[in-house]
């Protein structure tokens, strides 16, 4: 898991101050409420107030915050924590600063004139009410035992049912006892999320309801058997937005949804006829806030478009024909007008056409051809496969024959566990063999089919070889295996990425990254790619698609959680922040960096620790690489290790439910309670295993080089550690997982999908609301210096839909972080404050 290359210790590239700089309004800082005195006043104030922040008895007014004082943005974001604090002098954002890198700049933005009009004051966070204590831990148990009756109802359709499948006469009987036993269970887990919706919410409203209360537990009912429908297998399929009207989401005609964001209060979700969602689009109508679960509507016209990594909160709208770009977001209450486009988080006016290919034939008798296609294709192959498919292999297959005769087995003999063994062996290393050889084979056979930027019908022949080799080349195993290494660049290139003439570092590429076709994605020597990158490929209209080449330049640096989309207008030697919104528009960007969204030119140059020079070339160099190679390729083999021996326990825990079965030992409930101690044992067993690689031990602030073995540990634990937490997302279990894994989390805190990166390194006070998607970045990886530091939330921290704070961070009580946003590394929002934005400000309203 690469950290962060993006948001960076920055020393700014020779030039005069006002090139340091871009933007709409030319970096010029126009804001109500402007400090009333003269500049030399500001200029003695802020000057004392650096000087204090830098340790330096005098700080020159001309002096460049990065280039003379030798600053970083961690220091600079506490210069602006100071600022904050005092009431002679308006707020200043990190974005003040990198428009303005000197005191007398700063000063001069700060005492402008401020436009006519009601001043605008801080928007005060609502205030956050202790929650129940026995609330939360009455719906936890309610929660546990939703979970234990959905394993007996699995277990007994699983037992029933593969036990007639086992009886079928022949190979062709066991096909079609397959075949029929599998629909039945697939269209059975497909209503079963329907039937629950209308009996237990039944037309859903806008409401606001207390979490952990019976109104949210109906909710997360709900929620959960979404989260395990087969639907969510039809993204991208007509068939999908059937199952949303099922739901009650008033969807119109030749609608494309490749979200898979599931809309549980789905008659809150309208979208008009020809409208397009793209992949990452967050649309759940529904948000946790300060202790609450609120619902409410998103509405969309006629021919919208909503872009990759976007976000749209509870009552958001945007009328016919208007476009929300990629890496952007609507806050509640905000609308895009028809016709108009927006972009960025929160979003404003842009003139970039974000539909940049051609509409094509694409009716009725075509859709409803695909859909019956898929339909066939499930229940004639994929079910029966999946269901009779390894039965029949152990069958026929010499020696393997004894592994399906239950009967034969005794839980107490030695050949019990043998047979365990062997048969998790055989699957796992099978397994991932057959994968490998499908991943590198089947994609290139069928790229042969699609031609680059050639305009195709969406849900015809061509469409679905498309979604085949999106679902091949992204299997997240493989990549998870080789990145952060310098293996992954031999894997991408057996993908079929275009990596040329490479500079190997040996973390050149995360361990998350994601494509629409690999074969069309170029890679500069000498870049570096944090995780969570999305190459946009492909376009879309309500009609069509393409594909086409997304190259990214040579010696650039890409933070966290980017989409970059096919003619991105940057080059070569940049700096992409985290969570940036890749422009389209102007001239193409070299040796800049750019922040937000939408973005923002900061200095492209990174200030290094000169101590770590000496192991970034040379002979030194060499020799840390291959150390490095030799450490990566251990914790690789350390991964598999661990993944079998997980593996191998949960065969044994199936052999004895099945022995224990055949035996007739209250067969159902044994079987039941095996299915869910499968789950709490995955969770503690991936809990030790960090545990047991950090030694025990919490880890502490670190400043190294990433040719230094510390570093190379902690790339272990990113690599060895598989965390299955999402089904515990919306239950007090979530916590408990984390704190197995060492983060220190508060009482009643909810978490409805969050991620931490660095257990040891969190803290999450109490009655604190993570939403989904929101995540705590405890480090960051700049320019081969690996830097992480503590996240600190407060008691009754509200962090929005897809919001990431990142390290050196401190939100106080009861303040709230506004969805999709980044928190800069270092900054402190003061309690009960409102902040966001990309990157986050605190956030003004009219009084």
């Amino acid at each position: 898991m690469v950290g962060n290359p993006g948001e960076v210790t920055t020393t700014a590239p020779p030039g005069p101050p006002a090139a340091q700089h871009s933007g709409a309004d030319n970096g010029q800082v126009t804001r109500a409420g402007a400090v009333q005195g003269t500049p030399a006043d500001t200029e003695r104030i802020l000057a004392e107030v650096l000087a204090e922040v830098v340790r330096v008895d005098r700080v020159p007014v001309d002096s460049h915050f990065f280039d003379d004082l030798c600053a970083n943005s961690l220091v600079m974001a506490h210069f602006c924590a100071r600022i904050r604090k005092r009431s002679d002098l308006p707020s200043v954002s990190m974005k003040d600063v990198y428009a303005h890198p000197t005191v007398r700049g700063l000063a001069a933005a700060l005492t402008e004139t401020p436009d006519p009009g009601p001043e605008q004051a801080p928007v005060p966070a609502e205030p956050v009410a202790p929650g129940s204590s026995l609330r939360h831990a009455l719906c936890g148990t309610a929660q546990a035992l939703f979970f234990v009756a959905y394993c007996l109802l699995g277990a007994v359709a699983l037992t029933q049912g593969y036990e007639w499948v086992a009886t079928g006469p022949s190979a062709g009987g066991v096909y079609l006892r397959a075949a029929l036993f599998g629909g039945i269970l697939v269209v059975g887990l497909t209503l079963l999320p329907v039937a629950a919706k209308w009996l237990l919410i039944g037309r859903a409203r806008p409401a606001d309801v207390p979490l952990w209360g019976m109104a949210y537990l109906r909710f997360w009912i709900v929620r959960a058997l979404l989260h395990t429908s087969p639907a969510m297998l039809l993204i991208g399929n007509p068939l999908y937005v059937l199952y949303l009207r099922a739901l009650g989401a008033r969807v119109g005609k030749d609608v494309t949804i490749l979200s898979r964001s599931v809309p549980v209060a789905a008659d809150l979700l309208t979208v008009g006829d020809g409208s397009v969602l793209r992949k990452d689009s967050a649309l759940q109508c529904y948000h946790a806030h300060a202790g609450r679960l609120r619902t409410g509507p998103v509405t969309l016209g006629r021919n919208v478009f909503v872009g990759e990594h976007t976000v749209l909160d509870i009552h958001t709208s945007m009328g016919d024909g208007s476009q929300l770009g990629h890496s952007s977001a609507l806050r509640p209450g905000e609308s895009v007008p028809a016709g108009e486009r927006w972009h960025g988080s929160p979003a404003e006016r842009t003139q970039v056409d974000h539909i940049r290919v051609a509409p094509a034939p694409c009716g009725t008798l075509r859709r409803a051809g695909y859909a019956l296609g898929s339909l066939l294709q499930v229940f004639l192959l994929w079910v029966p496969l999946a269901v009779g498919g390894l039965y029949l292999l152990f069958k026929v297959a010499p020696g393997l024959d004894a592994l399906v005769n239950a009967q034969a087995r005794d839980i107490g003999s030695l050949r019990f566990y043998v047979e365990a063994l062997v048969l998790s062996l055989v699957l796992f290393v099978g397994g991932t063999a057959v994968g490998a050889i499908t991943v590198f084979a089947v994609p290139r056979l069928l790229n042969r089919m699609i031609e680059p930027d050639r305009v195709y019908p969406l849900y015809g022949f061509h469409y679905g070889v498309h979604r085949t080799i999106i679902r091949l080349t992204n299997i997240r195993f493989y990549k998870w295996l080789t990145g952060d290494s310098s293996y992954i660049v031999f894997y991408l290139k057996a993908l079929g990425y275009s990596l040329s003439r490479v500079q190997q570092t040996g973390s050149n590429f995360g361990t998350e990254l994601k494509h629409e076709t690999p074969f069309l994605s170029s890679v500069g020597r000498g870049t570096m790619i944090a995780d969570g990158l999305s190459i946009m490929n492909a376009e879309y209209s309500a009609t069509s698609f393409k594909v086409s080449r997304t190259s990214i330049g040579a010696h650039n640096f890409l933070g966290n959680a980017i989409a970059y989309p096919a003619g991105g207008r940057t080059g070569d030697n940049c700096l992409l922040a985290t969570k940036v919104l890749v422009p389209l528009d102007g001239e193409v960007r070299e040796g800049v960096g750019l922040l937000g969204s939408p973005p923002f030119e900061i200095p492209r140059s990174v200030e290094r620790d000169s101590r770590f020079d000496h192991l970034r070339e040379g002979r030194e160099f060499r020799r840390r690489l291959r150390a490095k190679n030799r450490y990566n390729l251990k914790s690789m083999g350390m991964m598999l290790g661990l993944r079998w021996v997980h593996g191998f326990v949960l065969t044994v825990l199936g052999f004895a439910a099945v022995d224990l079965y055949w035996h007739g030992t209250a067969a159902l409930a044994v079987v039941t309670a095996t299915m869910a101690f499968g789950l709490v044992f995955t969770v503690v067993y991936w809990a030790l295993v960090e545990r047991c690689i950090l030694r025990f031990r919490p880890m502490e602030p670190e400043l190294f080089s990433i040719y230094d073995e510390r570093f190379w540990h902690i790339e272990r634990l990113w690599k060895v550690l598989d965390l299955h937490l999402g089904v515990l997302n919306g239950t007090p279990f979530k916590v408990w997982a984390w704190r197995l894994m060492g983060a220190r989390f508060g009482r009643r805190v909810f978490d409805d999908g969050a991620y931490l990166t660095e257990r040891t390194l969190s803290t999450v006070g109490d009655d604190c609301t993570l939403n989904a998607g929101s995540r705590l970045q405890a480090h960051s990886q700049e320019d081969g210096t690996f830097k992480s530091d503590h996240v600190r939330l407060g008691d009754g921290v509200t962090l929005g839909v897809g919001s990431l704070v990142h390290y050196g961070v401190t939100m106080g009580d009861g303040a709230e972080l506004a969805a999709d946003s980044f928190l800069l590394k270092g900054e402190q929002v003061p309690p009960r404050a409102r902040w966001g934005g990309n990157p986050a400000t605190e956030d003004r309203g009219r009084r």
